[in-house]
């Protein structure tokens, strides 16, 4: 449960209307200020998690080229202004297959409700795992769903426009234009439905019994564009056990 309230604070999140993407950020935004993320470090409180630094870097007209997590390293390569190949540990693979063939890149999940500003505050998330029956000795897959409720500040999504750098927001569009014309990924497809337009606040997991599961709290210090300089986060389990990061985020100048 730790893992998936981590990761649902940094999954890409978005509105799945007539609009695009980059239309949708500005009608929550208005004149947000255009800033790209150089770098993102992740701080455990705990001592037994490493620190993380996520980089990333842009070529001289603001092109994301390459971002990296250290444990690896992701390639990005354009043509005709799009992003066209994406590399990394494995083989590179093709924008275009992208569209056509699914990829397990995103955490399952169906949006149930969005805000007036378009993004998705009820989301049904189904987790897998498998258990053992000792009846049977064997491990048996088991498929909980879990419903999360978000909650957002009144600030951009700081991950925006790195990601336009990046060309992902093109892709999202794309999708979308293209989704009555030939079939897609049903990870991007996914990815586009809970894209978050602003600043995630807090995530509350609750089970099928509606009971609360798991709880993901966050306080930032913003700049004078509202756009995030540190953020602690507080995750508290089902066990109601906490475990607390701390996030500092810099800039492109």
């Amino acid at each position: 449960m730790k893992k998936l309230l981590f990761l649902s604070a940094i999954t890409i999140f978005a509105s799945c209307d007539s609009d695009s993407v980059s239309d949708e950020f500005d009608n929550a935004n208005g004149d947000a200020a255009k800033k790209l993320i150089e770098s993102v470090e992740f701080n455990p409180a705990q001592i037994d998690e490493e620190d993380q630094v996520f980089t990333v870097n842009y070529d001289a007209n603001n092109n994301v080229t390459s971002a990296s997590s250290g444990a690896g390293t992701v390639g990005l390569v354009y043509e005709n202004d799009g992003l066209s190949t994406v590399t990394g540990d494995g083989d590179p693979f093709s924008i275009s297959e992208l569209y056509q063939d699914p990829y397990d890149a995103f955490e399952t999940g169906d949006v149930l409700e969005y805000d007036t500003s378009g993004n998705p505050i009820s989301i049904s998330v189904l987790e897998e795992y498998y258990e053992y029956n000792q009846a049977t000795g064997e491990y048996e897959e088991t498929i909980e769903e879990y419903i999360a409720t978000i909650t957002y500040d009144a600030t951009p999504n700081p991950y925006f426009y790195t990601f336009e750098a990046a060309g992902l927001i093109e892709v999202l569009d794309r999708v979308q234009l293209n989704f009555s014309m030939m079939p897609q990924s049903s990870e991007i497809v996914r990815a586009r439905a809970l894209f978050p337009l602003n600043n995630i606040k807090s995530i509350v997991y609750k089970d099928e019994d509606g009971e609360v599961v798991g709880e993901l709290k966050i306080e930032y210090v913003y700049d004078a564009d509202n756009y995030p300089t540190s953020a602690t986060l507080t995750v508290i389990d089902e066990d109601e056990l906490s475990s607390v990061y701390t996030m500092t985020y810099n800039y492109k100048q």
